[in-house]
C-alpha cells in the first residue's frame, strides 16, 4: 500500500501567462506524481469554482489561497492514505469542502491534488497512467478535433465563432490524423499569406484573421483540405464551437453578420449551415440554460451531427442526466476542471457512455505542459480528444504524448466516430 507521505503546491503560469496551481504528491516507496491545472475563459456559470485572490499584485489572477488549501489544509488530510484508492482519496478532498461547487477550497486546488495522486499511484505500479486508469484492455485511440481558425473570446478578431476545428475521420492511425491535419494547416496558412491576412495564432493555436464572416472562415478551410488532396467531409470534417453564451445577452444571439436573432432563427441558421457544409460537430451551439432550445436542435440535425455539450453539462452528472432525459445534445465535452475530481469526471463519462453519448476529453485556453489528458482520453474509451491546434508547445505537447503511446501500443487503431 503506497502511502501519501507530502503534498506540495506552488503558484506556476499556464498558457495565457497567468497563475495556476502546480501540486506534487510524493508517496512512501518515492514515486511522484505532479500536475498543473488549466483554466478556461470561455467558461459555463455552473462549473466548479476556480478559486483566485483579490491580490492586486497579479491583477486578481493569482491563486495562493488555493496553494495554502493544499500545503495547509489537504496534505495533513490524506497523508497516510492509500494513494492506490483514488475514489476515497477524492471523497477527503470533497468531504473537506463541503460546498457543492468547491469554493471552499477551490477546485484548482483540489482538482491539482487529484490528478497528482493519480499520477503518483501509475508509478508505484510501474504503469503508464492510462494502464493505470483503464478497466478494458482494448486500447484505441481517439480523433484530435483540433482547432484550425480562432474567433470568439479566443482571438481578438471579429469572428463571433470560438473554434473552427477539422476532425481527420478518414485516418487509420494517429500519426496519420497529424500528417492530414499537418497540410491542411500548412496549406490554410498559405492561403491566409497569399491574401494578406493575419496568420497569427490565438490562445489555442488556431490561426486568429480578421475575416469578413464566420462562413468566410469555413469556406477558407474546405480550400485548404481540398489543395491537401483530401475530401471535405470524407476524409477531414470540420467541427464548430460556437461557445454560444458569449454572443447570448439573455434574449438574443449575436451571431449572423452580427445582427440579433432569436433561438429559433438561430437552430434554422444551423440546419442550413450543415446542409451547407461539411459541418460533422457542433459544441455549445446553444445558452446553457436553454434546455429546450437545445432539444429542438437535436432533434432537427442530430441524426447526422455530434452535438455537444460543455457550458450545457459542465462535466456535471445531475445536468448531464437531465440532458440524457430530455434528449438535449449526443455528446458531452469533458474538462477535469469543470467538476474538480478524477472520480467525478469518471462516473460523468460512465454515464454519458451507457447511454451512448460520444466522450470528447478536452483541454481548456489556459493549458500548460501536462499531458495527463492524452493518457485520459485513452483510458475512458473516448472517441475524440480536443487540444488545440497544430501550434504552441502546451498544444503539441498532448499530440506528441499520443503518438508516443501509439508507438507503444504497437498501433493498436482508432476508436470509431
Amino acid at each position: 500500500m503506497p502511502k501519501i507521505t507530502k503534498v506540495k503546491s506552488r503558484q506556476v503560469f499556464d498558457s495565457r501567462g497567468l497563475p495556476t496551481v502546480e501540486t506534487d504528491v510524493l508517496l512512501q516507496d518515492g514515486s511522484i506524481g505532479s500536475a498543473i491545472v488549466p483554466s478556461g475563459a470561455s467558461t459555463g456559470s455552473y462549473e466548479a469554482n476556480e478559486l483566485r485572490d483579490k491580490d492586486p499584485k497579479y491583477l486578481n489572477k493569482s491563486v495562493f489561497n488555493a496553494i495554502e488549501n493544499v500545503n495547509n489544509i489537504i496534505e495533513k488530510n490524506i497523508k497516510n492514505f492509500d494513494s492506490l484508492d483514488q475514489e476515497n482519496i477524492d471523497k477527503i478532498l470533497i468531504d473537506l469542502d463541503g460546498t457543492k461547487n468547491k469554493s471552499k477550497l477551490g477546485a484548482n486546488a483540489i482538482l491539482s491534488v487529484s490528478i497528482a495522486n493519480c499520477k503518483a499511484a501509475a508509478k508505484s505500479t510501474n504503469k503508464e497512467i492510462f494502464q493505470y486508469l483503464s478497466k478494458n484492455k482494448n486500447y484505441k485511440l481517439p480523433y484530435p478535433l483540433m482547432n484550425i481558425i480562432n474567433g470568439g473570446v479566443h482571438a481578438n478578431n471579429s469572428l463571433n465563432i470560438q473554434e473552427f476545428m477539422i476532425r481527420p475521420d478518414g485516418a487509420k492511425n494517429y500519426q496519420e490524423c497529424m500528417q492530414f491535419a499537418f497540410l491542411t494547416i500548412q496549406n490554410l496558412k498559405k492561403f491566409l499569406e497569399n491574401q494578406n491576412f493575419s496568420t497569427c495564432v490565438g490562445d489555442e493555436g488556431g490561426f486568429a484573421p480578421n475575416l469578413n464572416s464566420d462562413e468566410e472562415a469555413i469556406e477558407l478551410i474546405i480550400e485548404a483540405i481540398k489543395k491537401s488532396g483530401f475530401e471535405p467531409g470524407k476524409d477531414i470534417s470540420i467541427c464548430l464551437d460556437i461557445a454560444s453564451n458569449e454572443i447570448f445577452d439573455g434574449k438574443k444571439y449575436s451571431f449572423i453578420n452580427d445582427k440579433s436573432i432569436t433561438s429559433d432563427n438561430l437552430i434554422r441558421y444551423y440546419k442550413t449551415l450543415v446542409n451547407k457544409y461539411p459541418i460533422k460537430s457542433i459544441e455549445d451551439p446553444i445558452f446553457e440554460d436553454d434546455w429546450n432550445s437545445w432539444s429542438k436542435l437535436t432533434d432537427v440535425i442530430g441524426k447526422n451531427v455530434q452535438i455537444v455539450g460543455d457550458d450545457l453539462f459542465v462535466t456535471n452528472y445531475q445536468r448531464l442526466t437531465k440532458g440524457i432525459q430530455e434528449k438535449s445534445a449526443n455528446s458531452i465535452l469533458i474538462k477535469l476542471n469543470q467538476i474538480g475530481t478524477v472520480t467525478e469526471t469518471l462516473k460523468t463519462i460512465n454515464l454519458a457512455q451507457s447511454r451512448n453519448f460520444k466522450t470528447i476529453i478536452s483541454h481548456r485556453s489556459g493549458d500548460s505542459e501536462d499531458t495527463f489528458i492524452s493518457d485520459f482520453a485513452i483510458a475512458t474509451n473516448s472517441n475524440q480528444i480536443k487540444t488545440g491546434s497544430l501550434a504552441r508547445s502546451e498544444r503539441v505537447a498532448k499530440y506528441n504524448r499520443m503518438l508516443r503511446i501509439e508507438e507503444l501500443l504497437n498501433n493498436p487503431g482508432m476508436q470509431k466516430l
